[in-house]
């Protein structure tokens, strides 16, 4: 097995949110089809997924998967990345990315690993078999 720190910059390119029907006094729930390109570092390509989120004025949380064709680490293929992150109030919000067991295909293929998704940044300890 190799293990590699991957990091990269990406911009979303669609976000395509609907809401929920509303719930009286419940958080805002929604569905959003996104699309993002990923433009430097260890991962370049582009992905396409859905998220749904979470609103409220106690906090928020979303919870996404996409998959992501290019390459990564230098090897070509896709994944699916899921990533979720939770925010209580105005704190600081807590985030979570993992690539989903299985799901690597061509020179990805077997390829696991976890770490955090931010605003425009993704940060994996991951590992190639």
């Amino acid at each position: 097995m190799t293990q590699l720190r991957i990091q990269a910059t990406f911009v979303v390119d669609v976000w395509d949110g609907v809401d929920d029907e509303k719930v009286d006094g419940g958080p805002v729930t929604a569905r959003v089809e996104l699309a993002k390109t990923y433009t430097e570092g260890d991962v370049l390509g582009t992905a396409t997924g859905h998220m749904a989120t979470t609103q409220g004025p106690g906090g928020a949380a979303y919870v996404a998967q996409e998959r992501v064709t290019g390459t990564m680490g230098g090897r070509t293929g896709t994944f699916v990345l899921e990533h979720r992150a939770t925010q209580v109030g105005s704190g600081e919000p807590v985030t979570w990315a993992g690539i989903v067991p299985g799901s690597g295909t061509g020179e990805l293929a077997g390829v696991s690993g976890e770490g955090s998704l931010g605003h425009g940044t993704l940060d994996l300890t991951v590992e190639f078999p």
